[in-house]
């Protein structure tokens, strides 16, 4: 462990005691030698300031916590640990969606990568053993995350044209934003429509011509938005109208019991090694894709347009592959 480090945990092992910590105490959870603890104890307390007092009494060491003052290291300062993970995480970041935010961590990545091989850590290591792998995720362009991101944030409204695919009709509107949803490896902005006066969900990547007015952002209480997008499945939200009762294969069972659809769904298991689940729904579009994804390891038992709309569906698929 470097210097760096050992100020670093020497500062958390004082900060999270409100009780004079001894000398053996220290070399013990530092595993480092009395001479090492007495040098990051020096530099903590003359060169960056820390208020260490060694209490005669109790022969220990403890933050001087009398004026009321909260100390904390000076500057931005971090262990190789979570240097690591920070830099994880900015990896994750660009394979999610490549080139967002890449400006904004450029400066602060390459001070990263710098502050580990100066401890002689390999940045490359992330590179080559992390894998991310998308599946369906659409291009979204930076800055329209960065102006949805800051009209959200500063709680302003955005102008914007929007390309609904179902219809394949483009729309202006004026919005007010909620919520950024990471949904499914693409980004949604939940938002109330000021022309349809409802809430609306926008995909990010059908969004063109955005800016950010001057204007200040209605505001949807917490409670009201939770109601709104989170009682039914699936990204279409709204009012959960129905509950779709699934019913999954012995084979498929084993997966699809440990997974979570929906907060307020249900499952058992069955006699037979089956596997029942129910979740409410309100648009029944991307619950059918889904029940589709399992093919002849899925029946659905309820309600019964579902069931129609399922079947119809199947028979459709069927149709492709005939003469």
């Amino acid at each position: 462990m470097n210097k760096f480090d050992r100020i670093y945990e020497l500062h958390a092992i004082l900060h999270s005691h409100h009780y004079p910590i001894t000398m053996r105490e220290l070399k013990g959870r530092m595993e480092c030698s009395q001479p090492t603890v007495r040098r990051m104890i020096r530099k903590l307390r003359d060169e960056l300031g820390a208020p260490i007092r060694y209490d005669r009494k109790q022969n220990g060491y403890i933050l001087d916590r009398t004026g009321g003052d909260h100390y904390e290291l000076p500057g931005l300062w971090f262990s190789l640990a979570e240097l690591q993970a920070l830099l994880t995480v900015h990896e994750l970041l660009i394979r999610m969606q490549p080139g967002l935010l890449r400006q904004e961590f450029s400066l602060f990545r390459q001070r990263i990568e710098s502050i580990l091989q100066t401890n002689h850590v390999a940045t490359g290591e992330v590179f080559r053993r992390f894998r991310f792998h998308s599946v369906g995720a659409r291009s979204c362009l930076p800055e329209n995350f960065h102006t949805a991101a800051s009209a959200t944030l500063q709680r302003r409204k955005l102008d914007l044209h929007y390309h609904n695919r179902a219809n394949d009709c483009l729309s202006s509107r004026i919005v007010s934003p909620q919520r950024l949803i990471y949904y499914r490896e693409n980004w949604y902005l939940d938002t109330w429509c000021h022309q349809a006066e409802a809430l609306r969900t926008l995909a990010l990547d059908r969004i063109t011509d955005l800016a950010m007015l001057p204007d200040e952002a209605m505001e949807i209480p917490d409670e009201q938005l939770d109601r709104y997008y989170s009682g039914s499945f699936g990204i279409f939200s709204g009012p959960a109208m129905h509950t779709a009762v699934l019913r999954f294969t012995p084979q498929r069972a084993r997966w699809v019991a440990e997974e979570q659809w929906h907060p307020d769904q249900r499952g058992s298991w069955l006699d037979d090694g089956s596997y029942q689940l129910s979740l409410p729904y309100g648009d029944s579009r991307e619950l059918v894709l889904d029940i589709l994804h399992y093919g002849p390891d899925v029946k659905v038992m309820a309600p019964d347009e579902l069931r129609c709309e399922i079947k119809g569906r199947l028979i459709a698929a069927l149709k492709q592959y005939e003469k």
